[in-house]
C-alpha cells in the first residue's frame, strides 16, 4: 500500500498550504487565520514513481482543556497512529515557541519517524532554522509552501525507504495472485464469505457491527488460479463515524480498493439498499476498479422481500447495471462459484487488449446505426478509435468537433463497445479527441505574418 505522510503542527504554520501543494489541489481551505482546519483531510501526492497518501490536521494543542480543541487534538492522534511518517511542521518566521517543545515531545514518543519542516523560509538564509535543533528531531528541513520551494528534498527524505507499491496489473502476473477487496456498509458478512470461500474460520466474524478492523489478506485459490482476499471494515455514513478506530479502519479500506484488481461490493438482503451502498459503489466506480455485485444472506428472506431487493437495486445501483450479480449466501456457501467466475471475467475485461482496427470498424458500425446529433450546423464526426489505456479500459475517439458530443451519445458508445467486445464487470472510459485542421492554421500563420507587414 501507499505509505502515509501526517502533516502535523500548531495552528497556522501553513499545514493546509502544504497539503494543497503536495497534492495538486485546492482542496484543503487556506486562510490567513489560526484554527481554519479541523478535521483531517487526505489526498494523493505523487514523486517521481512513488505515489504516497497526505494527510491534512487541524492545529494540535496537547495540554488544552477546550472541548473543540480536544476533539481537534483526537482527529491529529488518529492521524498519527494512522501515518508511516510524521512531518513536524513549524514557523521559522516565528522561531520556535513553547507549543512546538509540547508537540515536538510527544510525537517522540510516538515510535513513528519525525522529520521537523521549517515552513515560510522563502528569501531566508540557509542557517535560518538552527534554533530548531533544540527540538531533538534531527536537521529541519526549510521549505515554503506557498512557493513550492525546498519539497522535493523533503520528500524525498521522508519516503527514503519505501518501494514503489506494483500496480495492480503486475500484481496479478507477480506472484500472488489477483487482488479481490471485499467491501460494504457494517454487518453484510464480509468476514463470514471469506471464511467460507477458503474453508477454514481464519477471520473473526460477529452479528456486531465493526468487528473488522483493518484489511486482512488471505490467500486463496479458485479453479487453479491464486487470489487474494481482501476482508475490510465496513463503511458507514459519515456522520455516524465519530471512534478514531473506525476512521483507521475507513482509510484502510479506501486503500485496499485502491490497491485492488476486483472489488466484490457486498450488499444485505435482510435490510433495504442504501444509499451509503450507492456511495461506496460510486467510490469504486471512480478509482476504475472492475466490480462485482454480491447480495447476501439471500437464504434467509421470503420472496415478497427479494422482490423489493430487486426493485431497489435497480432503482439505487441503476448506474451499474454493467456489473454481473450475484445472490448468495457466505453462511451456507451457496453461489459462490458463480461468484468467483465473475470476478476472474471481471478481471480479464479490466485488462482486456482492444485492437485499433476491430475498435475502427465497431466505431463506424456505432455512427451508421446511429449518428451523433447536430449542434447548430455542425454534426460531430467520428473517425477512428484506439485503446488508451487498461484497468478500466479506456477508449479514444478521434474525429472533428468532438467538444459536440453530448453525454448521451457517449454512453451510447460505451454500451456499443461494450457489448462488441464482452467488457462485462469493468468500468469503461471514451476519450473524445478532436483533430486540429491544417488550413486554418495554415491561413492563421498567413494573417498574423500580413499584421506584422
Amino acid at each position: 500500500m501507499k505509505p502515509a505522510v501526517a502533516l502535523i503542527g500548531r495552528t497556522n504554520v501553513g499545514k493546509s498550504t502544504l497539503f494543497n501543494r503536495l497534492t495538486r489541489s485546492r482542496a484543503a481551505l487556506v486562510a490567513d487565520f489560526p484554527g481554519l482546519t479541523r478535521d483531517r483531510h487526505y489526498g494523493d501526492g505523487r514523486i517521481g514513481p512513488m505515489p504516497y497518501l497526505v494527510i491534512d490536521t487541524g492545529g494540535f494543542d496537547p495540554q488544552s482543556g477546550q472541548t473543540l480543541q480536544r476533539a481537534i487534538n483526537e482527529q491529529t492522534e488518529t492521524a498519527i497512529a494512522e501515518c508511516d511518517v510524521l512531518l513536524f511542521m513549524v514557523d521559522v518566521r516565528a522561531g520556535l515557541t513553547p507549543q512546538d517543545y509540547l508537540i515536538g515531545a510527544q510525537l517522540r514518543t510516538t515510535g513513528r519517524r519525525v522529520i521537523v519542516v521549517a515552513n515560510k523560509a522563502e528569501g531566508l538564509e540557509p542557517d535560518a532554522g538552527a534554533e530548531f535543533h533544540e527540538l531533538g528531531l534531527g536537521t529541519p528541513y526549510l521549505v515554503s509552501a506557498s512557493h513550492g520551494t525546498g519539497l522535493e528534498d523533503l520528500m524525498e527524505a521522508a519516503l527514503a525507504g519505501f518501494a514503489a507499491p506494483v500496480p495492480a496489473e503486475a500484481q496479478a502476473d507477480a506472484g500472488r495472485g489477483t487482488r479481490v477487496a471485499i467491501v460494504g456498509r457494517p454487518n453484510v458478512g464480509k468476514s463470514t464469505l471469506v471464511n467460507t470461500l477458503i474453508g477454514e474460520h481464519r477471520l473473526v466474524s460477529s452479528e456486531l457491527p465493526g468487528t473488522t478492523r483493518d484489511a486482512i489478506e488471505v490467500d486463496f485459490e479458485f479453479a487453479g488460479s491464486p487470489f487474494v482476499l481482501i476482508d475490510t471494515a465496513g463503511i458507514r455514513r459519515k456522520g455516524r463515524v465519530f471512534e478514531a478506530v473506525e476512521k483507521f479502519s475507513i482509510v484502510k479500506t479506501l486503500q485496499a480498493i485502491e490497491d485492488c484488481n476486483v472489488a466484490t461490493l457486498l450488499l444485505d438482503a435482510s435490510v433495504e439498499i442504501a444509499e451509503q451502498d450507492a456511495h461506496i459503489a460510486g467510490y469504486i466506480l471512480e478509482r476504475g476498479r472492475a466490480l462485482v455485485i454480491a447480495v447476501n444472506k439471500w437464504d434467509s428472506v421470503r420472496e415478497e422481500q427479494r422482490e423489493i431487493i430487486k426493485r431497489q437495486m435497480r432503482y439505487k445501483l441503476h448506474f451499474l447495471d454493467w456489473a454481473s450479480l450475484h445472490f448468495i449466501s457466505g453462511l451456507r456457501g451457496t453461489g459462490l462459484s458463480g461468484l468467483m467466475r465473475s470476478v476472474v471475467e471481471a478481471e480479464k475485461a479490466a485488462f482486456a487488449r482492444l485492437p485499433t482496427p476491430r475498435l475502427t470498424r465497431s466505431l463506424r458500425a456505432a455512427v451508421e446505426r446511429q449518428s451523433p446529433p447536430r449542434a447548430g450546423n455542425l454534426r460531430p464526426k467520428l473517425r477512428y478509435a484506439h485503446q488508451g489505456g487498461s484497468n478500466p479500459p479506456i477508449i479514444v475517439v478521434h474525429g472533428n468537433a468532438l467538444r459536440l458530443v453530448p453525454d448521451s451519445y457517449k454512453r451510447y458508445l460505451e454500451g456499443w463497445f461494450r457489448d462488441e467486445f464482452g467488457l462485462q464487470g469493468t468500468p469503461l472510459r471514451i476519450e473524445m479527441r478532436s483533430g486540429v485542421n491544417p488550413f486554418l492554421r495554415e491561413r492563421a500563420g498567413k494573417r498574423r505574418a500580413f499584421q506584422v507587414d
